[in-house]
């Protein structure tokens, strides 16, 4: 069994733990920004409960909701007609970075509220909704990453501890 010492003992171990921890971490990002993509689009049609700093989804006008009906729409579905809205949520991840969103631009009048309309908040509640979750994925990866840095360097056949 080979031994390294020093410098390229720890070059060594330090790269095959970079390796596999940023794979990991990328794997895990990537299911992060998948699950709150997925609460996002769930949170769409159902009126909200507060979380966090979020308010509760104020009930739609009843203006609102006659123009509804009047076009055949669900009633009482918040941020609901055809549902275009609830399907342009996606993420995207480049690294260690996700995106998480809508391309539509109404979206941040939802997530916000406007003058006329109260704030119907989504993403950031979609986060706090999976934070156990969030922890969990990226707590496994690391783990695992560092676990199986350690095995490629003693696949290696370099075992010596830094």
């Amino acid at each position: 069994m080979k031994e390294l010492e020093g410098f390229l003992g720890a070059a060594l171990q330090f790269s095959a733990l970079e390796v596999a921890l940023h794979k990991r971490l990328a794997d895990g990002l990537e299911e992060v920004a998948a699950c709150i993509e997925q609460t996002a689009r769930d949170e769409i049609g159902f009126y909200q409960p507060a979380v966090g700093p979020f308010q509760d989804w104020a009930s739609l006008a009843e203006s609102t909701e006659a123009d509804k009906a009047r076009k055949g729409f669900p009633l009482e579905a918040p941020l609901l007609r055809t549902g275009e809205f609830r399907d342009t949520w996606e993420h995207e991840v480049s690294g260690f970075e996700a995106v998480v969103g809508s391309k539509d631009n109404r979206a941040p009048w939802f997530e916000f509220g406007t003058v006329n309309m109260p704030p119907r908040p989504v993403l950031g509640p979609a986060v706090i909704h999976n934070e156990h979750t969030i922890r969990r994925i990226l707590g496994r990866a690391a783990v695992t990453g560092m676990t199986e840095g350690t095995a490629i360097h003693k696949a290696l056949g370099y075992d010596r501890r830094i």
